[in-house]
């Protein structure tokens, strides 16, 4: 099923639960951006895969530094990386103040990722504040925000 069509597992006729919710539109969202990335001929990217795109700076990180700013485990982590590193979007080197370390860089064709899936992202927001309304949409936005936020301050889950 694509997700950016309607189904009848996505149609919520009550509130429901938040977290049902928020997963339903990450879906419709991150497959948006797939479908994205592949027509513009990135079609071996995957939704994991972002997890790497969003937090590698220019300057390189390391896996453990990765795998804390994306809340996932190691391992899973390092399988990413792997992966990306075997497809070219990545490449490991050694860390310029300690050479016992590796940083993880984009690659040139790595860098083409983060622009393309934020254009994505910006068209799926337009197109989704056609739908309930600007001011509704960013309000939503808004409240999400300051919810992460207290969230964070307080280190629940």
């Amino acid at each position: 099923m694509n997700p950016s069509t309607p189904s009848a597992t996505a149609t919520v006729a009550t509130p429901g639960s938040l977290g049902v919710l928020l997963r339903l539109l990450h879906q419709q969202f991150a497959g948006a951006v797939d479908e994205a990335l592949a027509e513009a001929g990135f079609g071996d990217v995957r939704a994991a895969h972002a997890s790497v795109f969003t937090f590698v700076p220019p300057e390189g990180m390391p896996v453990s530094e990765l795998t804390l700013r994306a809340h996932v485990r190691k391992q899973s982590m390092a399988q990413t990386v792997d992966e990306l590193e075997k497809l070219g979007y990545v490449e490991r080197r050694p860390s310029p103040t300690d050479k016992r370390s590796r940083l993880v860089f984009l690659t040139a064709r790595g860098q083409q990722i983060r622009p393309l899936a934020m254009a994505a992202g910006s068209r799926i927001e337009g197109q989704w504040a056609g739908l309930i309304g600007a001011g509704e949409l960013d309000a939503l936005k808004l409240a999400l925000g300051g919810l992460l936020a207290s969230v964070e301050r307080r280190g629940a889950a």
